[in-house]
């Protein structure tokens, strides 16, 4: 009797980590590929809830008098109509904000041109690089683009987010060092895989594939390390998404691309796509957040495949939000008014953009300034805009480094939305910040472009 008990622990050990019936599978890929998806009903229903899009606020017109004449500091969106801008204002705050604070989330309620709420500037950054992605990453997202809600679903915090971890301790530990692995983590599906994938991969470009492309290859220096972190990486799409391997890949042949699937492709795209919204938009905005929102080290909350996903192959099941809010498609040119600014410098080839005090916003003769530039770099296809964001040495030395960072991001949207291709934008951290050493000074607070 006591031998069929242990028959029966060990038995349902074994099918601990196996889907219980009833389960559908499904094929995709070529018989005696292994290529099914797997899909248990259960889980589907659970992430159906999850993954509901909202009704569409109703359309409102695009004419009458813009956001930016009728309401005060608008940053960014005051082309839009002021029609348009609450119509999409209200939307944002059922998508982000928490039901009890609503548009007090954001803003100041005595004085909504108030910039006081740390809030108000992340949403700022948020709206921009929603539309950078609905814009630039069409390879990932194609037409059916995202919105603030693809993300939020309703809070204010994804519930899908990441940070470094904290360093490991080296202690006295009987089982010694675990190199960041074998412990409990969701974030690797409870494997004793690497429970950060994303430094690496997400943030870092360090190599995903690891596989050698022959039989006993020469020169593959890849480490069993470097291994279990593309592992790791692996296991959080396939939960992220709620898919198998064979979702991107074929059994046969992993690393072979023409015997994937096109979605592999598309995964592809996306794992730049996030590298990009987490150096560009995420992590330089510690400086903006509150001591709360930073992770153990210090680091801002950013994203990974999840954290749109959640669970669903495509987010919400492919549905297109983006086409019921335009203002949310393409590149927008945030204007700053340019008052006691130096103007724009602008020549055939480079210019020199200058900023506010704490701002990354361009002055309104920014554009105008650089059209010149822009010119001369569309009529030599070959040529490279560098660009270099200065600070100012008053203040805080980290975030003035950081915010050079963010101007230099806002010209590098501004060129991308006035047609430069991406890859012919080099950012270029400047040699020698020269800056005012006793007060502001407004030439020390600038960006600039060079063609070469």
């Amino acid at each position: 009797m006591r031998s069929l008990a242990t028959l029966l622990v060990a038995a349902a050990a074994l099918l601990a980590g196996c889907e219980r019936p009833p389960v559908t599978m499904v094929q995709h890929g070529y018989r005696g590929t292994g290529m099914d998806q797997v899909y248990n009903p259960r889980t589907l229903a659970t992430q159906a809830a999850l993954n509901t899009a909202p009704e569409a606020t109703p359309p409102v017109p695009a004419d009458g008098p813009k956001a930016s004449e009728v309401f005060k500091n608008v940053k960014v969106l005051g082309d839009l109509s002021a029609g348009q801008f609450t119509r999409l204002m209200v939307a944002i705050t059922q998508w982000v904000a928490p039901p009890e604070q609503g548009c007090n989330y954001c803003h100041n309620p005595n004085d909504l041109a108030d910039d006081s709420v740390y809030a108000k500037g992340v949403a700022r950054r948020m709206i921009q690089m929603t539309q950078h992605i609905n814009a630039d990453w069409k390879t990932h997202v194609a037409e059916t683009g995202v919105t603030c809600y693809t993300c939020h679903r309703g809070k204010p915090v994804p519930a899908q987010v990441w940070f470094r971890p904290a360093p490991a301790k080296k202690g006295g530990d009987f089982a010694g060092w675990r190199a960041g692995q074998n412990v409990p983590a969701m974030s690797v599906g409870l494997t004793s895989l690497p429970v950060d994938p994303f430094s690496a991969y997400l943030a870092g470009d360090a190599p995903i594939r690891v596989a050698g492309t022959q039989a006993l290859p020469a020169g593959n220096r890849s480490s069993i390390a470097a291994t279990e972190g593309s592992y790791a990486l692996m296991v959080h799409m396939s939960q992220g998404l709620g898919v198998n391997c064979t979702y991107c890949h074929n059994t046969q042949n992993f690393g072979n691309w023409n015997e994937s699937t096109p979605q592999r492709v598309t995964a592809w795209h996306g794992i730049r796509m996030v590298r990009d919204l987490n150096n560009a938009y995420l992590e330089p905005l510690k400086t903006a957040y509150p001591a709360n929102r930073l992770g153990a080290t210090g680091d801002a909350p950013k994203a990974n495949c999840a954290t749109c996903h959640q669970g669903a192959y495509k987010p919400l099941y492919g549905a297109a939000m983006a086409k019921d809010y335009p203002e949310l498609q393409g590149v927008k040119v945030a204007l700053a008014p340019a008052d006691g600014l130096p103007p724009t410098e602008g020549s055939p080839t480079g210019a020199i953009l200058y900023f506010a005090v704490g701002s990354a916003d361009l002055a309104g003769d920014a554009v105008p300034g650089m059209a010149q530039l822009v010119a001369s770099l569309k009529a030599n296809a070959q040529a490279q805009a560098v660009i270099s964001g200065f600070h100012s040495a008053s203040g805080d030395p980290a975030a003035n480094e950081e915010l050079a960072k963010r101007r230099a991001f806002a010209v590098r949207d501004a060129l991308k939305a006035a047609g430069i291709e991406e890859a012919r934008v080099v950012l270029e951290k400047p040699q020698v910040t020269a800056g005012n050493a006793a007060g502001e000074d407004p030439r020390a607070r600038r960006v600039e472009i060079a063609m070469k």
